[in-house]
């Protein structure tokens, strides 16, 4: 991209930065009043967070964070599962900066584009498997499953088979929260809210072998899992089924890691029923699983991809649909709108932030280092928690790991007895982990890290000792309360 004569001068950036880095003073108690009286936050009681206030952050840098009372932080969670190049990158500042100078915003509606957006589009399609040639653009996650809804239904309708309504997904899967997406995921609490799902979403069962895999090999429940679908498609009418939607590593619902027998086995069943197969991969994509998209890694071949967090590692909100051959072809050439699309659909600044991003991923070869170097260290050194009293069980791949907090080991995960859920373990683990500068989500009893793609080995082995640090605080807190011996 040719110089902008206003884009800001590297001993400005430099400036800027070293100000940045200058300890400020913050009236916490206010911003928190503040907060408390104005923003009502996702996925919040809001009662409960008036009461105790707002963790205010107000800087980044590589992996950490800083909150407005000076308190460094480890973030393990990649914001949320999003920063991939780590916090302070300037280069995406300034290709931000230059975009909003020469072209800040246009509509890709009436037959318009942008030059962004058909580059990012571009180098997508060059990234994706090479039966991907097309991409549809969006905000977020959310809104891009809203469009695979909205996308498979009308390919049916093209192909003369406007009855393949349904779509089908698995319980704790998540899928964003939008209306369609809140429906195509599987989360009870979302569900419970909102009369959800809607009509023409399903759920079957999810791959969790350490939930649900008693007695079998891992590969043996991995066929059972798969067969869940076979049994839905066969009880719904293979003739009404339009889609299957699933996460390769489930995110949310705990990270987790399906078995190898469990995609393979997903494919087949597809390709032999015609349904068409989604892999929302908004969390597993973009090096995330130590590959640009992580479908190829366990063996299935989507007619749709779902893409948004590390397309951007979070700077500027983008999504988007990565389309296969097989949907776009139909769409394209059997004509007729498609009747669906945003505002900032394509949008110039947030595919400018993307183009930038995707070339730091390129340049210092952050995918290959995390299947070849990081990733597999990140699993040695995670996999050493599974010694500590409350783990019963502990995974990882590429850079998503969890582990399972349970009141007794066992030799065998299956016997392990675990806590009431009432007692709010996983919630106790995490105010540890906060308190003592680790980012460590809990969902459930389950504790469950992603941390950023520039994480080094030095900085797994800072944020395997924090989690044990902590884990050790839980255990004595527990103990204390006589929930263990």
């Amino acid at each position: 991209m040719p110089s902008n004569p206003l884009a800001p001068s590297a001993a400005l950036v430099a400036s800027l930065r070293q100000a940045a880095a200058q300890p400020q003073l913050y009236d916490t108690a206010a911003l928190q009043k503040l907060d408390s009286a104005h923003y009502l936050h996702p996925f919040t009681d809001y009662k409960d967070l008036n009461a105790k206030g707002a963790r205010v952050i107000v800087r980044g840098e590589g992996i950490y964070l800083w909150d407005s009372q000076g308190k460094k932080i480890l973030d393990g969670m990649s914001g949320l599962w999003c920063v991939n190049v780590g916090y302070g990158r300037t280069s995406i500042s300034e290709a931000v900066y230059r975009q909003m100078e020469t072209l800040p915003f246009y509509n890709s509606f009436f037959n318009t584009t942008n030059v962004p957006a058909v580059q990012l589009a571009a180098k997508l399609v060059a990234l994706a498997p090479p039966h991907f040639r097309h991409v549809f653009f969006t905000g977020s996650g959310s809104e891009a499953n809203d469009t695979n809804l909205r996308m498979v239904r009308r390919y049916w309708e093209l192909q003369g088979q406007p009855q393949r309504q349904t779509v089908i997904s698995r319980h704790n899967s998540y899928h964003g929260s939008t209306v369609a997406g809140s429906a195509l995921g599987g989360m009870d609490g979302m569900h419970a809210q909102g009369g959800l799902p809607i009509p023409g979403i399903v759920h079957i069962g999810q791959p969790n072998y350490v939930e649900a895999g008693r007695g079998m090999t891992r590969e043996a429940f991995g066929l059972l899992a798969a067969s869940w679908l076979e049994d839905k498609i066969l009880e719904l009418g293979a003739d009404r089924v339009a889609a299957f939607i699933g996460e390769p590593v489930q995110g949310a619902g705990g990270v987790v890691i399906p078995p190898a027998s469990y995609w393979p086995e997903i494919q087949r069943i597809c390709d032999k029923y015609g349904v068409l197969l989604i892999a929302d991969e908004v969390i597993c994509g973009f090096g995330r699983l130590g590959a640009w998209f992580a479908s190829g890694l366990f063996g299935i071949k989507p007619d749709l991809i779902t893409f948004a967090k590390g397309v951007t590692s979070g700077y500027v909100p983008l999504g988007g649909v990565l389309v296969g051959d097989r949907v776009a072809d139909v769409l394209i050439e059997k004509g007729g709108d498609f009747n669906h699309g945003f505002t900032y659909s394509g949008h110039p600044v947030a595919c400018a932030a993307a183009l930038e991003n995707i070339r730091i991923l390129e340049e210092e070869k952050l995918p290959q280092r995390v299947a070849t170097d990081t990733g597999p260290y990140l699993k040695e050194r995670f996999a050493t928690l599974a010694d500590h009293p409350l783990v019963g069980y502990a995974d990882s791949c590429g850079f998503v790991a969890g582990l399972n907090l349970v009141r007794r080991k066992a030799a065998v995960v299956h016997d392990c007895e675990l806590f009431d859920p009432q007692q709010g373990v996983g919630m106790i683990c995490r105010g540890y982990m906060f308190g003592n500068g680790m980012i460590m989500r809990a969902v459930g009893e389950r504790m469950i890290i992603a941390p950023p793609l520039v994480m080094t080995r030095g900085q797994i082995d800072e944020m395997v000792a924090l989690i044990r640090v902590c884990l050790d605080a839980t255990h004595a807190d527990v103990k204390a309360r006589g929930w263990v011996e």
